[in-house]
């Protein structure tokens, strides 16, 4: 396993000071968010996208992937039942696997959950062919570039549209393609049923990212979720991917957020 941070926990920190705050902190990779660099991946230049990925190579930090691929942009949902807005969507997507794959990115994690509501007047099975359709020309190029797709299961306080690990794992599974998988957030995963050791170790070889984060929407360790039995779960399964920290609330500041849950991870990791 290598550990990861989201780069937006910085805020106003230039990339650079992320990259080298987060390596001394003992981060192996940092996983970004666009709308972080420009408010849409397509905005972002070739030259800008090599001198950030040198940024993090100087630093000693790999990119980890992509995340908050749809955040802040419009005209744009995977189901809607309007073909343009999906199509808008597709293009889209493919956009944000080359630039995760420019960067050395090898996960694009996929939640937008606005993005992917079922919307009034829409059946389950409508959504979920749309959805497929609309991911069918991005898992291709993620294919070509080495970059695979994770759809993550959410809350349904967040979305009505794929909330638990299983429906989502079955989804993917019917484009049957090695660039689409799932990625599973300890966030979303307490609003299942299932204890979330359980749902890890259901979910084995289905699933190809990890966010560590807690119920508060903070980091590992900074509320009552205990990760020793994620951890176990996670070896358990032969889980060797990222952990990558995902937080919400930033009153901490980035220094805490990031040396508190990465010594959290040391400490039920053991690594």
């Amino acid at each position: 396993m290598r550990f990861a941070i989201c780069n937006e926990i910085f805020k106003d920190w230039s990339f650079e000071r992320a990259c080298e705050f987060s390596r001394q902190a003992g981060y192996d990779a940092m996983e970004v968010a666009p709308f972080t660099f420009a408010p849409w991946v397509t905005d972002i230049s070739a030259a800008r996208r090599a001198e950030l990925r040198g940024i993090a190579e100087r630093a000693g930090i790999a990119i980890s992937g992509v995340h908050w691929v749809l955040a802040y942009t419009e005209g744009m949902h995977v189901n809607h039942p309007d073909a343009d807005s999906r199509r808008r969507a597709s293009d889209y997507l493919v956009a944000a696997v080359d630039f995760c794959a420019d960067l050395g990115g090898v996960s694009m994690i996929f939640g937008s959950p606005k993005r992917r509501d079922l919307l009034p007047g829409v059946t389950r099975a409508q959504a979920e062919d749309w959805t497929l359709s609309t991911f069918t020309a991005a898992a291709m190029r993620g294919v070509e570039r080495g970059v695979t797709i994770c759809l993550e299961p959410l809350a349904p306080s967040e979305t009505n549209f794929l909330n638990t690990a299983e429906e989502t794992i079955a989804l993917a599974r019917r484009l049957g393609s090695p660039a689409l998988k799932v990625m599973l957030d300890v966030k979303a995963m307490c609003s299942e049923a299932k204890p979330i050791p359980q749902i890890i170790r259901e979910s084995a070889g289905e699933f190809a990212y990890f966010h560590a984060n807690d119920r508060n929407l903070k980091g590992p360790g900074f509320g009552d979720v205990d990760f020793v039995p994620i951890a176990a779960a996670l070896d358990a399964v032969g889980y060797d991917g990222t952990v990558s920290v995902e937080v919400f609330k930033f009153e901490e500041g980035p220094e805490a957020i990031a040396t508190r849950s990465r010594e959290y991870l040391r400490q039920t990791f053991g690594r």
